[in-house]
């Protein structure tokens, strides 16, 4: 490294790292080179390591001692430690049940600590250190290269939350998390499958009403039935969007009848009621939602609580015709989008003052032929694109649509179901638009794919362009009459011989779609690659090609562009001489 902390590569020490975590992604990686970089990993290398595929028992044992080394280093732990963990919060002190782990974040693994620990004692808590190495060992629980004798879950509680999470952790560590002090453990821990029965009990007693509220989120149809007689309305609530609530009670939860009352709801639980939320609450430490409402009748809860019945197919469709009439056009809507509603209800649906209403009576695949074609003729915001998608649109009615509103080049789902004489039919249409929805998909008859290539609707080539099977010659063909047009969408078929990539990569002026494309390219050659080079975006793609040439590759390693030069440090085809000089020597025993 120079005085400005670069290296004899002209690298800095950011864009070192950088190559570093890229080199962790790369599939060539020798396994000494794997372990040689586990050795010297941060926060962020050794995640993108420990979601990898190929790790075999010697780099896991490495890996989780790198971890631990990463926990035990100074609080601010190398890589980006704010990112990783967020905001440290101590344990609280409440006494029962919850369960553990935030699904959408990486935990760790460590197994050298006395499994009988203390409960109540968090000793995870204390640094953001501690809590990175966490995530390194829940990733590599997530990925499946852990077993319960690795895990210690009194020193590495996301780790096991992880573990339970993918079906792998022990019960008895349910059981404990059960009744950590913490409540988002136990929320974490009330999303695992496959609990054990005394567990889920001991979380449905919970105080804490969104451990129960997340149970309820998963609960078979037997706990579902115990949990509707919950007094908190947020807990009836979740049970209304799951699918294995019976239908009986789905039923219940919407009508309430054979209930009790709900006691308490989000709102009323920190604010005096009654109480109509500020959609534009100033307090920054306020968490109820815009319009969320109480005034003793928990009005917000018990509404979104009908909008989820709707959502759930399992809710018995005559409790709920009764909205069709409703104030609410969010209710109207969710009950327009039924694929059972009767026909007598989605006339009415039909004429709503709303748009949204009748656009999502449009798009559903419940309602008759009549309506589709009511709805054809409605002028409303999106209503005609959304009947556009309607999987049973008749076909004339499509092709009128295709005219009159804006659908685009996209696989329709009327058109994906289309009968073999339904597509000669739509081939021999006049009307360009309806051809360029048939030539969007990839399993046309020989004659009509071919027949569609030589359209002269440029809009038809460019949808056609990526279809399978076609000849060099005609995707040569599209590219010498409409050039521009077409040439990101044959540079996108993955047949497209490297060849026309190269005429393509050459044309002046240069379409950046058509860059992209073929930097992605499997075809790809390191010609066609080389133009790239000079676009930004495109350079991003292309220094991760297999075919880009080797010494190209290491150019681009010390690209000023972060992500072309973690990209280049991916690359399978880096040399392993040079990912070997890239990762520095590991630390001595005084060092660490």
């Amino acid at each position: 490294m120079d005085a400005d902390g670069a290296d004899g590569n002209g690298r800095s020490d950011r864009t070192r790292t950088d190559v570093l975590h890229g080199l962790a992604a790369n599939e060539a990686l020798p396994p000494r080179l794997l372990l040689a970089l586990i050795a010297v990993a941060d926060a962020d290398t050794a995640l993108t390591l420990a979601a990898r595929a190929d790790l075999d028992r010697e780099q896991v044992l490495a890996l989780l001692a790198r971890a631990a080394a990463i926990g035990a280093a100074d609080p601010e732990a190398p890589g980006r430690a704010d990112a990783l963990v967020g905001p440290t919060t101590g344990p609280t002190t409440d006494e029962t049940t919850d369960k553990t782990t935030d699904k959408t974040t990486d935990k760790t693994t460590d197994k050298t600590t006395d499994k009988t620990a203390d409960p109540t004692a968090d000793p995870t808590a204390d640094s953001i250190a501690t809590r990175i190495a966490d995530q390194i060992g829940a990733q590599l629980a997530r990925s499946r290269h852990l077993s319960v004798a690795d895990v210690d879950p009194c020193t590495r509680p996301d780790t096991a939350l992880a573990m339970l999470d993918e079906g792998c952790g022990a019960p008895d560590w349910a059981r404990w998390f059960a009744r950590h002090p913490d409540p988002a453990r136990r929320e974490t821990l009330a999303a695992c499958p496959g609990l054990p029965g005394d567990v889920q009990d001991v979380l449905a007693a919970d105080p804490v009403v969104a451990v129960v509220a997340e149970l309820a989120l998963w609960a078979d149809a037997d706990l579902a039935v115990r949990l509707a007689q919950h007094l908190h309305a947020e807990v009836r609530s979740a049970l209304a969007c799951n699918p294995a609530t019976p239908p009986q009670v789905l039923a219940v939860l919407v009508t309430g009848e054979g209930l009790p009352p709900a006691e308490a709801c989000l709102v009323c639980d920190v604010e005096d009621t009654p109480l109509v939320h500020d959609p534009y609450c100033p307090r920054p430490d306020c968490t109820l939602p815009p319009g969320a409402a109480c005034d003793g009748s928990h009005e917000s809860t018990v509404r979104v609580t009908v909008s989820r019945a709707m959502e759930n197919p399992a809710t018995p469709t005559d409790v709920l015709l009764g909205y069709a009439d409703h104030p609410s056009a969010w209710l109207r809507q969710a009950l327009a989008e039924r694929p059972d509603l009767p026909q007598e209800a989605a006339v009415r649906l039909a004429e709503d003052p709303v748009p949204g209403v009748r656009g999502a009576l449009a798009q559903n695949p419940g309602i008759d032929a009549a309506v589709m074609r009511m709805l054809a003729a409605d002028r409303g915001h999106d209503v005609q694109r959304r009947l556009a998608h309607n999987p049973r649109v008749p076909l004339d009615v499509l092709a009128e649509l295709a005219v009159c509103c804006r659908i685009g080049p996209t696989l329709l789902p009327r058109i994906a179901a289309a009968a073999p004489d339904e597509i000669a039919e739509l081939a021999g249409s006049p009307v360009p638009e309806v051809r360029m929805l048939l030539a969007e998909r990839r399993d046309l008859p020989d004659v009509i794919r071919d027949a569609l290539a030589e359209d002269r609707d440029a809009k038809v080539l460019k949808s056609i362009a990526g279809h399978p099977g076609l000849a060099p010659s005609r995707l040569r063909s599209m590219v010498e009459r409409y050039g521009p047009q077409v040439a990101a969408m044959v540079a996108a078929n993955r047949e497209t011989p490297s060849g026309l990539l190269e005429t393509l990569a050459l044309q002046n002026p240069p379409s950046r779609k058509a860059l992209k494309a073929i930097a992605c390219h499997p075809q790809a050659t390191g010609t066609a690659l080389l133009v790239y080079l000079g676009d930004a975006k495109a350079r991003r793609h292309a220094a991760g090609h297999p075919a880009l040439p080797p010494d190209t590759i290491v150019v681009l390693l010390a690209d000023p562009d972060r992500e072309a030069a973690e990209s280049a440090a991916a690359n399978p085809s880096l040399p392993p001489d040079v990912m070997a000089a890239l990762i520095p020597p590991a630390p001595g025993p005084a060092a660490q």
